[in-house]
């Protein structure tokens, strides 16, 4: 029999459900700016532009000499995204709070101002670093397994799904609230035309009160279940960045400058690092491959004047102790990598994995250098198979395909390839 206690009920499911839809509605919007289309002309439009001005610093999904660019506009507002663009520096000079972390993460390298890119320009850009070139969901599964984040990329649901998966949310609560309206109105109608003490009728006559809605079972549940998602999201992410130490730059004995030696005098990597394309290691070097240039210049000026950091050197060599260099990238003993198989062989250049090193004055770990970081450099980096014939037979039984003829084409995926 339908009683007031009925409609105490429907009321109270009514009233939180409308709650909860204003709150949908306003995730809604937040997620779904107009700015960010996934049109197909400016998808193809953006990638010109970001051909043009952003594919030497940046990829979409990894990190290169800058930031991951996927998700941009999802961890900062567009307007804010587009103004960094145009003039990064004027951004950080603003004291912006998440520009100015960033900047420093990657060692204060400074992005050039795109002031002549125009607003359509800009929107077009960054259609296609949202919705543009997507890798297969295997693979941005593992850069998230890798905990590469930072912030830079954009894992997870892609932005145009999560719009129609809230469109669908609010349709669907917009109908339950519509029928539970209706159902509302009947049972006043009907409780109204019953014989009812002045106490009922006064109570089936009362107005909404909000109060009510946050005081209710149901609000109380679906805000601690929310609670609970973001807590063990939150631990989650931490457990998958133990051992990941991404940013990692200790003091050295010796202040060493890779942004003057590799950067203002143009020393290749391999001069120093004597092992990078003949063995596993690349090999820290000695003291005495630091003299080789720094005894010319001692005969030209002699030790009088010379840095203390410089005569730290002199003192190595003169008294025959190493320097003892702390280790900045470290992989776990179970995982195998050598490095004349990706430089000598691969042709990988050294900022792949070690950022723009030639930049650097202390230098960091740039890269996760967690598995799935390198798993999913396996599948998007294609072999350079012209003028190897080593490669000729493998070429011939790819030729069926599509693709290129990529790394996780030839065993780059298999689990002995790194863990014997």
């Amino acid at each position: 029999m339908l009683s007031k206690r009925s409609l105490v009920g429907i009321r109270l499911s009514f009233q939180t459900l409308a709650v909860l839809l204003f709150m949908l509605i306003g995730v809604s919007a937040y997620a779904a700016d107009p700015a960010v289309v996934s049109s197909e002309e400016a998808i193809a439009a953006g990638k010109t532009v970001f051909n043009a001005n952003c594919k030497t610093c940046h990829k979409l999904d990894q990190k290169l000499i800058g930031p991951a660019l996927r998700g941009a506009t999802d961890r900062q507002a567009v307007d804010l995204v587009k103004a960094f663009i145009k003039n990064s520096q004027a951004v950080i000079a603003s004291g912006d709070s998440y520009y100015t972390s960033l900047f420093k993460e990657y060692n204060n390298t400074v992005m050039i101002s795109h002031e002549f890119l125009s607003d359509a320009d800009l929107n077009n850009l960054l259609s296609y670093i949202e919705h543009g070139d997507k890798v297969d969901p295997a693979a941005a599964a593992a850069v998230a397994a890798g905990g590469e984040a930072g912030g830079a990329t954009g894992g997870g649901i892609p932005s145009e799904y999560l719009s129609i998966i809230l469109g669908v949310l609010v349709i669907v609560l917009v109908l339950i609230l519509v029928v539970l309206g209706l159902i509302i109105s009947v049972l006043t109608k009907y409780i109204n035309k019953q014989d009812l003490p002045e106490d009922d009728k006064e109570f089936v006559s009362q107005k909404t009160d909000i109060s009510k809605i946050f005081k209710s079972d149901a609000f109380i549940i679906v805000v601690t279940a929310l609670v609970i998602a973001l807590v063990a999201k939150t631990a989650i992410d931490g457990i998958y960045s133990v051992g990941v130490q991404q940013g990692y730059a200790p003091a050295q004995p010796i202040a060493f400058s890779h942004a003057l030696h590799a950067g203002d005098k143009e020393i290749a990597c391999q001069y120093c690092h004597t092992g990078v394309e003949i063995g596993k290691s690349a090999n820290i070097p000695s003291a005495n491959i630091c003299m080789n240039c720094h005894t010319h210049i001692q005969n030209v000026g002699g030790k009088e004047g010379i840095s203390p950091e410089i005569a730290k050197i002199y003192a190595a060599v003169d008294n025959n102790q190493p320097i003892e260099w702390v280790r900045v990238h470290n992989l776990p003993d179970l995982a195998y990598f050598n490095h004349s198989q990706h430089v000598a062989v691969g042709g990988i250049e050294c900022q792949t994995c070690h950022g723009p090193i030639q930049e650097m004055e202390v230098v960091g770990q740039h890269s996760s250098l967690t598995m799935g970081w390198c798993i999913d450099c396996h599948r998007q980096t294609e072999i350079a198979t012209d003028g190897n014939a080593y490669y000729d037979k493998l070429v011939q039984l790819h030729s069926d395909s599509k693709d290129a003829l990529k790394v996780k084409d030839i065993g780059g995926l298999e689990c002995a390839k790194c863990h014997y």
